[in-house]
């Protein structure tokens, strides 16, 4: 099932004839930056969606999640009409329109994977260029651990990530 995409401009104005925006972002980035009025349903909650007769806007970040699940997206709405905002909030941000953005918030886990992880690989080369050429271990052992989160979903960076102090004020 393919969804309809509605630029940033058709959004805004199905969104003021009552159609619903449905954030599908992590919570995480939804409280980073989100649109006004944006209802946050995670991709691994979309079931849980409150269903009605009014039209549905899906949007992530830069639209790819949506177009990729476009066909759980639809079923997830009991058959009211569905859309994409394509180029997501990107792409609103991009057209002039409003957004809410909240800095204080952390920067969303999977950018704070690819930092800590981009570090540690660097820390690893550099220690085993410089001091000892067994610190390339760190380097082959954080590349082994995100080939093992591609294959498997699953990302155990992430999942430390997502305890540490500074990420428990995530709002829900």
């Amino acid at each position: 099932m393919t969804l309809a995409t509605l630029s940033p401009t058709d959004t805004r104005a199905a969104i003021d004839a009552g159609a619903r925006l449905i954030d599908i972002r992590g919570a995480d980035e939804h409280a980073r930056e989100r649109i006004p009025g944006a209802m946050n349903v995670p991709l691994d909650r979309i079931g849980d969606l409150p269903r009605d007769d009014r039209p549905v806007v899906f949007h992530c970040k830069s639209g790819m999640r949506t177009a990729a699940n476009a066909a759980q997206l639809g079923a997830a709405t009991g058959g009211a009409p569905a859309y994409i905002l394509g180029g997501g909030i990107d792409a609103w941000r991009q057209a002039g329109q409003p957004t809410v953005a909240d800095r204080s918030q952390p920067l969303e886990i999977m950018r704070q994977v690819q930092i800590t992880a981009g570090g540690l690989v660097l820390i690893g080369v550099l220690l085993g260029a410089f001091v000892t050429p067994g610190f390339f271990g760190l380097s082959a052992f954080i590349g082994a651990g995100l080939m093992f989160a591609g294959v498997t979903g699953w990302c155990g960076m992430a999942s430390l990530l997502r305890v540490m102090p500074w990420n428990r004020r995530t709002a829900a």
